[in-house]
């Protein structure tokens, strides 16, 4: 099981430099979690892209189904609590915006809960796959060749 970072699932449905590499994350180890308002960050995502021009009212259609689905397969941190007492935390001990302190918050909280310090984290945000990195995860990144 890995944790997955909003960046790298938004990689798995748009096509981006680094897609076939996430991609094969997600062969290796099929297993997603995440934190519950990851849904809103991939929408935003792909809406940006839309009203961007990046994609047709097509595109835009089915991308957002196939996230559905998508995002049906995966289990999801609900805890706010933990999380936000997690990413206040966070915020203090690395230069990270709110969202992705949430991000990591939540995943320190289903390492905590696991047991796991090691537990994998999926993540194409440089300052978050640091931020993650120095927190003990290992960190499957933007630098990760596999």
């Amino acid at each position: 099981m890995r944790y997955w970072d909003a960046s790298a699932l938004v990689a798995i449905l748009v096509a981006e430099d680094d897609t076939d590499r996430v991609r094969k994350w997600l062969e290796d180890d099929p297993k997603v979690i995440t934190w519950a308002w990851t849904r809103v960050e991939i929408v935003s995502a792909v809406e940006r892209r839309f009203h961007e021009d990046q994609l047709t009212r097509a595109e835009r259609q089915f991308l957002l189904k196939r996230f559905d689905a998508v995002a049906e397969m995966w289990d999801e941190v609900t805890d706010l609590r933990a999380v936000r007492r997690q990413a206040i935390r966070l915020l203090a001990r690395h230069r990270l915006r709110a969202a992705d302190a949430a991000q990591l918050g939540a995943a320190v909280v289903v390492a905590e809960e696991r047991g796991d310090s090691r537990l994998g984290f999926a993540c194409l945000d440089d300052r978050l796959a640091a931020a993650a990195e120095i927190e003990g995860f290992d960190v499957l990144g933007k630098e990760d060749s596999g």
